[in-house]
């Protein structure tokens, strides 16, 4: 075992044995909050517990078919010399990656903001597909979701649409479906068959606790007027429709889906926050992304991340150049694949850049 594994391990053996001890102290398991937090950390150590676990099993086995083929040909304990260093590297490498740093945002719920691009009625319809997708997915991980907004087209789908999820987790899933997707397919409405490029933009922000956000209530303007239905009839005829304004950052958020004002600022609250904090967030990456690439993709709007081609049935995403063919089932919420793969290169792209 190489220098830096054998420490690496002997500190995750260490701290796995901490924690195992603390899970049977009394004084421990007396403290709620404590208790959950240890918890917490032990359920998070233990693949990579059980990683050098396997580790110090085979390099045993090994050492051990070593010797005892000094004294003589065994086909089991040549194939263990044969097969063993390979598994072993494989092993250092995920033993590494299991003690890479998580993101510090990966356990929050997020806001998802999905805006038809470029392509008229298509990109509308393209940014309904990606909704019920991210939604479906949603379901599937066990998550909740709840519409924070939505503007629908005349013809079906959305202009935008604005959505919470809601689970352990969330933002380690979606994150990695900030930008633009595009869709390449022929239109219902198109009697000669071509096809159509259309695309669809997705946000995706950390929501923001109140204390990690601090807005100064004198840096909002808030106005409330009618909300108006589609065609422009009036939905009620009480001024409960919100729109809150951040001088500072100009940011704008416009709430008028619920019946009630303050239900309706409460909503504009929580995605204003979100907004800032995202803006907080990129200002923090921008100073450290001249030495860290730890990102995959850029999270950006105007960043093309994924393509959806009908007439073939596949999903191409750009930054991993990994292609799907089961393109019914991802539009079905099956993304767990893209997102296996994403996590797997941001986890070595945050060793590389933990090593330099």
């Amino acid at each position: 075992m190489g220098g830096v594994i054998e420490k690496l391990a002997e500190q995750i053996e260490a701290r796995f044995a901490e924690l195992e001890q603390q899970m049977s102290d009394p004084e421990v398991i007396g403290d709620r909050e404590r208790y959950a937090e240890v918890g917490r950390e032990y359920r998070q150590m233990e693949p990579a517990n059980a990683l050098v676990t396997e580790y110090r099993t085979l390099s045993d086995d090994l050492e051990g078919a070593r010797e005892l083929l000094e004294e003589g040909e065994d086909e089991e304990l040549e194939k263990v010399v044969r097969e063993a260093p390979a598994r072993l590297e494989e092993l250092e490498e995920e033993i590494r990656l299991a003690m890479v740093e998580p993101d510090p945002n990966d356990g929050k719920n997020v806001i998802v903001e999905i805006r038809a691009g470029t392509g008229g009625d298509e990109a509308a319809l393209f940014a309904g597909d990606l909704y019920k997708m991210l939604t479906r997915y949603a379901a599937e991980r066990g998550y909740s979701t709840e519409v924070l907004s939505q503007s629908a087209a005349e013809q079906g789908g959305f202009k935008d649409v604005t959505f919470e999820v809601r689970g352990a987790g969330a933002y380690s899933v979606y994150k990695y479906e900030g930008g633009t997707h595009r869709v390449q397919r022929v239109p219902e409405t198109e009697s000669q068959g071509r096809i159509h490029t259309s695309t669809a933009t997705v946000a995706v922000l950390p929501e923001a606790e109140e204390v990690e956000v601090d807005i100064d209530q004198n840096d909002l303007q808030i106005d409330v007027y009618r909300s108006s239905g589609p065609g422009g009839q009036s939905v009620n005829t009480t001024d409960s429709a919100v729109r809150i304004t951040h001088q500072p950052t100009g940011i704008v958020v416009s709430m008028q889906d619920e019946k009630s004002q303050l239900q309706n600022r409460e909503k504009a609250m929580r995605v204003l926050r979100a907004r800032l904090y995202e803006r907080q967030l990129a200002q923090q990456q921008a100073a450290v992304a001249a030495e860290r690439k730890a990102q995959v993709g850029t999270g950006e709007r105007s960043e093309k991340i994924r393509t959806y081609n009908f007439p073939q049935g596949r999903v191409t995403d750009h930054r991993i150049k990994l292609t799907a063919h089961d393109l019914d089932g991802i539009m079905n919420g099956g993304l767990s694949q893209f997102t296996d793969a994403l996590a797997a290169e941001e986890k070595r792209q945050r060793l590389e850049a933990q090593a330099v």
